[in-house]
């Protein structure tokens, strides 16, 4: 069965590198653990690792990230450049929404720094790990879930502020898989990525208060730099820059 699923999300695939190579586990603890693993013994870049559920399946600050059996659960061993890292996770969010347009017919927004909304909802969650030797990359590993045929009102923690698509997972992977190809091959010109992707934010012109580690700011979601980092301006017109954390729309 194993074996099946993932040829069928071969057959048809139009890739250069990205899911050549397939590895579907019916049950997993974590995409991003294994992938880590397949990297480490060598795995090509493009190595795609797919999940039929995860049992503990985490997202960014550590948060558990719900994924039963039906969503999409998948990581991405890649080789980059140092220099590509900042736009890896434009990338993937640019790919989520693609390609959810192009197969469920929804709209897709980004939110900084990492979830994909719809109508306000998060329908998708992303993760990038780095390993770094010395100043080189070793390998890095994105993850990506997408809620497919998820009953959210039967999970109260995520009940009121996430939604779920009503799509073919097959295609829909497929498809990321491709419109992920596509962007990744773009590189190391990365302006063009940053500026299609700034353009699908809703963060930006929103009200927003970022957090990270014991910092709290609010103000207005100005800009984003092509480093991907979110430009705040404060109610006493300060700018600050924040590179990483949780952000919440006001």
């Amino acid at each position: 069965m194993a074996e099946d699923l993932a040829t069928l999300i071969k057959t048809g695939l139009k890739t250069r590198f990205i899911g050549r190579e397939i590895i579907y586990l019916p049950s997993v603890t974590s995409t991003m653990d294994a992938a880590r693993d397949e990297a480490l013994n060598g795995a090509a870049e493009g190595t795609v690792i797919i999940a039929g559920e995860q049992t503990a399946g985490r997202g960014r600050l550590k948060r558990r990230w719900l994924a039963p059996e039906g969503n999409i659960s998948l990581s991405i061993v890649l080789h980059p450049d140092t220099k590509n890292l900042p736009y890896l996770i434009m990338i993937a969010s640019l790919a989520v929404v693609k390609s959810i347009k192009r197969t469920a017919g929804a709209a897709g927004q980004i939110k900084w720094p990492n979830d994909v909304l719809i109508d306000g909802k998060k329908v998708c969650g992303i993760l990038i790990e780095n390993e770094m030797r010395g100043n080189n990359v070793a390998y890095s590993v994105m993850g990506i879930g997408i809620n497919v045929s998820l009953k959210v009102n039967d999970y109260n923690e995520i009940a009121q502020t996430a939604t779920s698509l009503f799509a073919d997972r097959i295609v829909l992977i497929r498809a990321l898989l491709e419109e992920f190809d596509v962007l990744y091959q773009k590189l190391p010109d990365g302006n063009v990525i940053y500026k299609d992707w700034r353009n699908n934010l809703v963060t930006l012109g929103k009200k927003v208060k970022a957090t990270w580690g014991k910092q709290i700011i609010e103000g207005v979601a100005e800009n984003v730099d092509e480093d991907g980092a979110l430009i705040i301006r404060g109610e006493d017109g300060t700018l600050t820059k924040v590179v990483a954390g949780d952000v919440t729309l006001q």
